[in-house]
């Protein structure tokens, strides 16, 4: 029990930080209009906004659908890291639960006798 409850409280720590970084990389994307995404690119040619730079020989990665892409690719890693630390909490307050602490322990003895 003691394992579950350490294991389910670390992974939880570990979605939730998992959850608000992605967040914060999501606002700042959208913030900057996806500069950030583009800022190892060294091109005169590149426009402010990152939605309509265009591939250069300058930079190491095609630019024209990075903006997008990284947008669709955190959204949903976002909504599972934080499924992830609910359902890791909800685990924590099971094993709590196994071990006698906490607002159902005892509701739950009684009924197990």
């Amino acid at each position: 029990h003691w394992t579950l409850l350490s294991v389910s409280l670390l992974n939880c720590l570990l979605s939730t930080a998992c959850s608000v970084g992605l967040a914060l990389a999501i606002a700042l994307t959208v913030h900057s209009r996806g500069t950030h995404l583009v800022r190892g690119c060294n091109s005169s040619a590149l426009p402010v906004d990152a939605r309509a730079a265009i591939a250069t020989n300058d930079c190491p990665f095609n630019t024209t659908r990075i903006y997008d892409t990284a947008l669709a690719l955190w959204f949903p890693s976002l909504l599972l890291a934080a499924a992830e630390a609910v359902l890791s909490g909800r685990c924590s307050l099971v094993a709590l639960v196994f071990q006698g602490i906490g607002p159902c322990a005892h509701s739950y003895g009684k009924e197990q006798v």
